[in-house]
């Protein structure tokens, strides 16, 4: 089983390398339609990629200096009837926190957090 998680991530950390990430909502703004949501953490998406939003895959930047994907989180937003991943890059163990705990504060917002062993 390791071994297909190890594909995983490596497939992961290869979107990573080779996509320029994009921070279009820098921590303390606001989400564009729900004034009341304050990002705790920069956020942004893999410029070239696809998401089930036809956006770009979504990524948290965290503060660590030396950022790879060390969490994934899979949301299920029940206002959008969709589903995203999230990849969390250069996350400390507080910010992992904080986020998860930002995708399950709304009753129409859950996520689950995959952490990398």
């Amino acid at each position: 089983m390791a071994t297909l998680d190890e594909g995983f991530w490596y497939a992961i950390d290869q979107l990573v390398k080779e996509s320029e990430l994009v921070i279009d909502r820098p921590k303390g703004s606001c989400h564009p339609r729900y004034s009341h949501l304050v990002y705790p953490a920069d956020y942004g998406y893999l410029k070239g990629t696809s998401s089930m939003d036809g956006g770009g895959i979504d990524v948290w930047k965290g503060s660590n200096k030396n950022p790879v994907v060390d969490a994934v989180i899979c949301i299920v937003d029940l206002l959008k009837k969709d589903s995203e991943i999230k990849l969390l890059l250069g996350c400390t163990n507080e910010e992992r926190n904080i986020i998860y705990r930002f995708h399950n504060e709304s009753e129409y917002m859950k996520g689950i957090m995959i952490a990398r062993l």
